[in-house]
């Protein structure tokens, strides 16, 4: 499998998120915010977490509009994956891909430690490594992962299953514990913790191999 990681200028997790698609076995290409297109072959689109452009207007907000971002709404639009962790989250509601907004954290602070999420669903290319209802520990560091949406939206993500993650003990303000959701075609997935950081004990947690070895394996048989 081919996986491409955006760059915009802030970034700061792309290197991260290279590697942990390399290490589930995907073959890795990366992708400057200039760009206008997507290499071929490329399978899934990781949006890495930083400060793109500084954070400058809202988190994302600049990104959303680089020329990249058009590519990565037309290969979502043609049917394929994408994730974006933490700013890349922000990054794919500011374009249009995934509903919401993340905004300030309730306490007004930058949050950076573990944190224990509930996979709110299983039935997704992303969780279908784990067992629904299981906790996984994955790192947060955001100062803007307060999801909000209106009500119908929050209820329309409840019926459709399209919640990935909750909080269990919810440290940003995040509504209804929101920690990832899902598109309504179930291939684009927005989180606020970040994975790829997760990838080995070693590092405080390896919850997050899971994720990206079911996405992987996954896609080789869809």
């Amino acid at each position: 499998m081919k996986a491409a990681v955006i760059t915009y200028p802030g970034s700061n997790c792309d290197r991260d998120l290279a590697v942990a698609f390399r290490d589930a076995g995907a073959e890795v290409v990366t992708v400057w915010h200039k760009d206008t297109s997507l290499p071929e072959g490329v399978d899934v689109v990781g949006v890495p977490g930083g400060f793109s452009f500084g954070d400058y207007l809202r988190c994302g907000a600049i990104a959303a509009r680089s020329p990249i971002s058009s590519a990565l709404a037309a290969h979502v639009e043609r049917g394929g994956y994408a994730i974006g962790i933490c700013n890349g989250f922000q990054v794919l509601t500011e374009t249009g891909l995934l509903p919401g907004a993340l905004m300030r954290n309730a306490g007004l602070k930058y949050i950076c430690r573990q944190v224990h999420l509930k996979v709110h669903t299983a039935d997704s290319v992303f969780t279908r490594g784990y067992a629904k209802g299981v906790s996984i520990t994955v790192p947060i560091a955001h100062h803007d992962g307060n999801y909000t949406a209106d009500p119908d939206t929050l209820a329309q993500l409840a019926a459709e299953d399209r919640i990935a993650f909750t909080y269990l003990d919810n440290p940003n303000g995040a509504m209804n514990d929101i920690a990832g959701i899902l598109s309504a075609n179930r291939r684009v997935l927005g989180m606020m913790p970040h994975p790829e950081r997760a990838m080995d004990p070693m590092l405080g947690s390896g919850d997050g191999r899971a994720l990206f070895d079911a996405l992987l394996g996954r896609m080789a048989l869809a």
